[in-house]
């Protein structure tokens, strides 16, 4: 079985390629060979945006699964639908979990739930691409297999409600030195956590599999945790001490240094949990031991804590979160008042 991937070199790709690799998959990359490829795979250099250039790139090849990792645009859907239209059996659309409607109307979240995200434009693209692909799917058969990842993570990638523009590594150094670190709303809406690794497998499962074709899927843990249980975690692996900062979410979003409405209205601040009943179903694969979030969070810390590289200081959003506490204290202060 042979399978283009477009991107490969992500956090969620990356697992992804490593699992066809290791299931016996001929796996060719198509990237700007910026970061080095896993062995075992063939590498095409090229840019996705130079359509032509592409199209001579692939010109006499044919895949069974084309996966495209980097489309996030309208645009880019009706560019790969020119590209790879006779030229694979399934192209598999990444979209994701947090198009499903805000706020969630029910529990737990399946593939039927509405795709309304009036908080995110990046979701909103992510449910018209998949309206695109699905009417090219009846129109024309464009054997399009539609994947929903909600916060999938990585060695490489810890997961935090709240960060600046550096990524996590200042929310955890503010715990080694005793700060506090902001938390939406009470930290108690539960969220789901999935290793790239556990995602790989299902995704994997889809790939080449023809009950998968003109279907959507989500593809996440089945375990959910708090924010709080996520903070508490990352405090103990880091020997510190958890010290909330709770500020409502709605305020957050209408703070001008950062673009939190999307991330937190129409994400991070709302309960989610998964019925993953589809893609066990249609992959054949049962319900796995999920990775816990402890263990998975352990290798992640391990990782930042090993790697100089990876710990990438944020004086902005540092100072951002002194002054939510500043104004968290006032507020208080203010409301006690006699």
């Amino acid at each position: 079985m042979k399978a283009l991937i477009i991107g490969g070199t992500g956090t969620i790709s990356s697992a992804v390629v490593a699992h066809l690799v290791d299931t016996g998959w001929e796996v060719t990359l198509l990237n700007r060979g910026r970061r080095a490829a896993p062995a075992g795979v063939r590498v095409l250099v090229g840019d996705m945006e130079d359509e032509a250039g592409v199209r001579r790139l692939l010109e006499g090849e044919a895949f069974d699964t084309v996966a495209d990792f980097i489309v996030f645009t309208p645009e880019q859907a009706r560019r790969d639908i020119r590209l790879f239209a006779g030229k694979t059996r399934q192209y598999i659309f990444i979209s994701s979990a947090s198009a499903y409607q805000k706020p969630v109307p029910a529990l737990p979240i399946t593939e039927e739930t509405p795709l309304i995200n009036p908080y995110w434009q990046y979701s909103r693209n992510k449910a018209e691409i998949e309206g695109l692909l699905m009417a090219e799917y009846r129109q024309s058969g464009f054997p399009v297999t539609i994947v929903r990842p909600s916060h999938t993570y990585g060695e490489k990638s810890l997961p935090v409600q709240i960060h600046g523009d550096m990524g996590a590594w200042q929310v955890l150094r503010r715990m080694q030195l005793g700060k506090t670190v902001p938390v939406a709303a009470d930290g108690e809406t539960l969220w789901t956590l999935t290793t790239a690794e556990d995602f790989a497998l299902y995704f994997c499962g889809l790939c080449g599999n023809a009950k998968a074709v003109g279907q959507a899927y989500h593809i996440t843990s089945d375990q959910s945790v708090t924010w709080n249980e996520v903070y508490r975690v990352l405090a103990d692996l880091l020997h510190a001490e958890y010290r909330p900062c709770y500020i409502p979410a709605h305020l957050l979003a209408q703070c001008p240094q950062y673009d939190f409405c999307g991330s937190l209205l129409g994400d991070k601040a709302n309960s989610v949990q998964f019925d993953n009943g589809k893609v066990y179903r249609d992959t054949g694969i049962a319900p796995i031991r999920y990775t816990s979030f402890r263990e998975g969070a352990a290798r992640s810390v391990a990782y930042f804590l090993s790697h100089p590289e990876a710990q990438r200081e944020d004086p902005a959003f540092d100072a951002f979160c002194d002054r939510v506490e500043r104004a968290m204290q006032a507020a208080k202060s203010m409301l006690l008042e006699e």
